[in-house]
């Protein structure tokens, strides 16, 4: 089980991190979350992407004040750059990230 400071080191010490948050007894999470993850891995090779139980880390969650699922939070060079919670189109969340991803890593 992963730590506040776990996920802060990782968001710390990588490039691009995502975290997604969600909850197994969430259908819209549970059907969101390989197409996110596949679209992530499909056009930014260096990102890291932690999920998060909030179910069973609801400290978590509230140190990063995520109240609603599924949230994703982009963190870009260890500042967040992007929050998304309940509605979110996938072709939007990758076009959000493309252009300062590619600036970063260019």
């Amino acid at each position: 089980m992963q730590t506040i400071e776990d996920i802060e080191n990782i968001i710390h010490e990588n490039l691009a991190v995502m975290v997604y948050f969600s909850a197994p007894t969430c259908s819209v999470c549970q059907a969101l979350k390989p197409k996110l993850i596949k679209a992530v891995d499909e056009n930014f090779k260096d990102f890291m992407i932690i999920s998060i139980d909030t179910s069973a880390n609801q400290e978590i969650a509230a140190y990063f004040s995520v109240f609603t699922i599924p949230t994703i939070l982009v963190f870009l060079d260890s500042k967040e750059f992007l929050r998304k919670s309940r509605h979110m189109s996938i072709d939007e969340v990758v076009d959000t990230i493309k252009r300062p991803y590619d600036i970063m890593t260019s």
